[in-house]
């Protein structure tokens, strides 16, 4: 896993937000499409992906796309 695939596709699960505002900055919980919706839909790319299985936990205690890099990369 590259990180920069983990970005690319990272912004590929968000179908109405323009991909050049998701960076390894961003602050993903300050997206507009940002929903648990969408956290299950995280969850389910990076387990079907990296094989990791992110918990709720995970996304309290993360702020940042480049927080849940980490947190897949261990």
């Amino acid at each position: 896993m590259t990180k920069e695939d983990f970005l690319i596709g990272f912004q590929e699960q968000f179908e109405d937000t323009d991909p050049s505002l998701i960076a390894f900055e961003t602050n993903y919980k300050d997206l507009d499409e940002w929903s648990s919706m969408m956290a299950l839909v995280v969850i389910a790319f990076v387990d079907e992906n990296y094989s990791v299985s992110l918990s709720g936990d995970d996304f309290k205690n993360s702020t940042t796309i480049e927080d849940l890099y980490q947190l897949v990369s261990k």
